[in-house]
């Protein structure tokens, strides 16, 4: 939900419903952005539509370029096999009109974020790839396995589009993204293969990301910023974990990679989605400086 302020910021200057912003996401040569699921919590129109509530909750922080989460796109409360038929039955102008709205509110969809599981069909894999073309999107990031990667590779290599596989923190199972070697294991299966590296999983895991930036920043896409403390620790409001923020923002901000470095809300926090997304922008920002 948001606040009576938060509200009056994305309607002042409202155009059709949604607002126009600039187009510059760079700060001191960051690009700075955000991972939707981060506004996962703001609630659906009536109708059940997400898209508008999105927009609205991303430009009330300032966002200009975003990577989509998918059940953000997709209805809510389907079965599987329900889910399954809207995914490969819905025309693909919906995605574009999906595109246009982002577009009419100056908000760049980068990647989309769809996360093949092991229950997908190969329609079901391909028609992702479909779906961020007709977004506008130039990149996935996938939630996935490395079993699973094996299928999505010929739908890269077929469709030429970058996955970037995201990591998590379980490295008991060699079957998950977490450690450097199942990514360098993903990149080994296509060209096209890429990685979406979360910091904050990434330091849970024990592992260091300066150190893994410096060393693989020609194979990352884009970063998801979070707090987590190491030995599989919590998510934490930023500052109060062990995951070197500033150190990475500071590795780009040096190097001028072109890393795009995403905010993503995670910790259990007091305000309001939107309020708590501008707490961890402000701090990247000020991070940046």
């Amino acid at each position: 939900m948001f606040t009576r302020r938060e509200f009056g910021m994305v309607t002042l200057g409202a155009f059709n419903g949604l607002v126009r912003l600039k187009p510059d996401a760079t700060y001191n040569g960051v690009r700075l952005g955000v991972q939707t699921y981060s506004f996962r919590d703001v609630p659906r129109t009536a109708e059940g539509d997400m898209i508008e509530p999105l927009i609205r909750a991303m430009a009330a922080c300032g966002f200009t370029e975003c990577e989509l989460w998918a059940p953000q796109v997709e209805p809510a409360q389907r079965s599987r096999e329900d889910l399954r038929s809207w995914r490969l039955q819905t025309p693909l102008e919906h995605f574009r009109g999906v595109k246009r709205k982002f577009d009419a509110a100056g908000i760049a969809i980068y990647a989309y974020n769809y996360s093949p599981k092991a229950d997908y069909t190969d329609a079901e894999i391909e028609r992702g790839f479909e779906m961020t073309k007709a977004l506008g999107a130039e990149i996935i990031t996938a939630s996935t396995t490395l079993d699973v990667a094996k299928r999505i590779a010929p739908f890269a290599e077929k469709h030429r589009t970058v996955v970037a596989m995201h990591g998590h923190s379980n490295v008991s199972d060699p079957n998950e993204f977490a450690t450097p070697d199942s990514f360098a294991a993903a990149m080994k299966m296509s060209k096209y293969f890429k990685i979406n590296l979360d910091i904050g999983h990434f330091t849970a895991a024990n592992f260091d990301p300066v150190a893994y930036i410096r060393e693989h920043h020609a194979d990352i896409t884009n970063l998801h910023l979070k707090d987590r403390k190491k030995n599989q620790g919590d998510n934490t409001p930023w500052g109060q974990g062990e995951t070197p923020i500033r150190e990475v923002l500071q590795l780009l901000k040096k190097e001028r990679w072109p890393i795009r470095a995403y905010v993503e809300y995670e910790y259990p926090g007091k305000g309001t989605p939107v309020e708590e997304v501008k707490t961890c922008f402000e701090f990247a920002k000020r991070a940046l400086g």
